[in-house]
């Protein structure tokens, strides 16, 4: 007896990978396949979350600016200029750490762009998913925000699409009123994120005498955290040297606690008294640039002291990226 040709089951048009958005693991695919997403086009894009671009930011004006803004200082912008300059009806591109809502990006009433660092990723390469993320704002409809989704894998990246010439000169803000041109008259939605951003967020001041430098205050203790871009062996080493010196501090009652590392680069940090605020930081900072700099020159092996502070350093370093 011939057997019997099992039936088509019907199947949902799909859509190409590009188009498909980022859902809950457990939500069906977006591609009509039938599937959960984490066992369909999830796979994917958790396979290329393992695939990390150590320095997303590598060859970008700032950096550590860069680097500090994603993972350290909560309410901040920077404008930023494109290669090919801004498009017919675009009147400004401006950096946000946080958006309202967490939106990936927003284009506003007027025309203007704002895109959100500090949103979580789909891929391992930050700067592709921005870089797809500010080509959909240019064109997105005047105020309306624009939804994540996972970049093409071989999509442009920020470095193709900003001027590696203009400044990158973040402004730290005490709050999120930059949000919105008229915070009394924000819509509801905003408004409440507006205010629960606002009580959360830890009053942040980038220092003027050294690049990248960044003091906090907290409740019990500030903090000055300083995003570097030597290399991670080679600037331990030279802090080993300050350290066993007793010249790592930045002065009386100040101390060099550990360090982060975030998207590839080293950011020591240091405990200071409640009562140093950033001004008084402007002078030490400047003075510990100098000590650094003929630690970093110093090509001689470390010795045992030496040795065993890098050793307390290392063994002190977080990892946030």
């Amino acid at each position: 007896m011939a057997k019997k040709r099992p039936q088509a089951k019907a199947v949902k048009p799909q859509i190409s990978d590009g188009e498909i958005p980022v859902v809950g693991a457990r939500e069906p695919c977006p591609c009509g396949s039938g599937r959960r997403y984490k066992a369909c086009h999830g796979r994917a894009a958790a396979h290329a979350v393992t695939e990390l671009v150590q320095r997303p930011f590598e060859g970008l004006a700032g950096e550590c600016d860069w680097v500090a803004l994603r993972e350290l200082v909560p309410a901040a912008t920077v404008p930023l200029t494109l290669k090919d300059g801004l498009p017919e009806g675009v009147p400004s591109v401006t950096l946000a750490t946080v958006l309202p809502m967490a939106w990936p990006a927003l284009r506003r009433e007027d025309g203007s762009v704002l895109i959100g660092l500090q949103n979580e990723t789909p891929s391992g390469d930050i700067s592709r998913d921005l870089a797809d993320t500010l080509k959909r704002a240019l064109v997105a409809e005047p105020g309306s925000p624009v939804a994540a989704r996972r970049a093409e894998s071989d999509g442009v990246r920020l470095q193709d699409l900003l001027d590696p010439a203009a400044a990158f000169e973040p402004e730290v803000h005490t709050g999120f009123e930059f949000w919105v041109p008229d915070a009394d008259s924000a819509a509801s939605e905003v408004a409440a994120s507006l205010e629960r951003a606002n009580a959360a967020a830890i009053p942040t001041v980038r220092l003027k005498s050294v690049d990248s430098s960044y003091w906090c205050e907290t409740p019990e203790k500030n903090h000055l955290r300083w995003v570097m871009p030597y290399p991670e062996e080679k600037l331990l080493d030279a802090l080993a040297r300050l350290h066993a010196a007793g010249t790592s501090s930045l002065g009386e009652g100040t101390r060099l606690v550990g360090s982060f590392r975030a998207h590839g680069l080293t950011v020591p940090v240091w405990d200071l008294p409640s009562d140093m605020g950033a001004d008084e930081c402007e002078k030490p900072a400047a003075e510990f640039a100098e000590r650094l700099a003929g630690a970093l020159a110093n090509e001689e092996p470390l010795t045992a002291d030496e040795r065993r502070a890098r050793g307390g350093l290392t063994n002190r370093q977080v990892t946030l990226s």
